[in-house]
């Protein structure tokens, strides 16, 4: 084969490559930052836990490790429709006094056809496609979608990358 041939061999596969590569919008992109600054002005009420409560959201009482304590709004879970500006889930981490602080949303979304092994339902926001499909997570919760965003605390993994190291849960 030819250096020519080879060099063209690997542009093709680099580009069917980048092709099959689901693309994914990241916090750096203008139109992404945009929407999560919408999102944050939306939750910024959330600071207050007891506001949270006050509109519909629902504590756990279960610290999830590298998550945190999450809130759930069931009419906002029951409803199909993704709302940017209202997430299913606000997401605390507690303070070393034991105070909660907000630290991120998340967005869910029940799996149409209830399969593991389908992934045809999977909603995005931002140009990001939801993780999942993935079980319930209790008895009686649906196979679902869902999307995290650290919005109001840096996470080195990621914006959206549903675990965050730096957030833990007492001992």
């Amino acid at each position: 084969m030819s250096r020519a041939s080879r060099v063209l061999t690997v542009l093709v596969i680099a580009v069917g490559v980048a092709a099959a590569a689901p693309a994914q919008a990241g916090p750096a992109d203008a139109e992404v930052k945009r929407s999560l600054a919408d999102v944050r002005r939306a939750t910024a009420r959330y600071h207050d836990v007891n506001r949270a409560v006050a509109d519909g959201y629902v504590p756990t009482q279960v610290c999830v490790p590298q998550m945190g304590l999450h809130y759930l709004n069931p009419p906002l879970l029951d409803d199909p429709a993704l709302d940017p500006t209202k997430p299913e889930i606000v997401i605390y981490a507690p303070g070393p006094n034991g105070k909660l602080r907000l630290v991120a949303v998340e967005w869910w979304s029940a799996d149409p056809d209830q399969d593991l092994a389908t992934d045809a339902g999977r909603p995005s926001l931002f140009g990001v496609p939801f993780d999942g499909p993935m079980p319930g997570h209790h008895p009686g919760m649906p196979v679902h979608f869902d999307l995290h965003a650290w919005i109001w605390k840096h996470n080195p993994a990621g914006m959206f990358t549903a675990f965050n190291p730096t957030v833990s849960c007492p001992a």
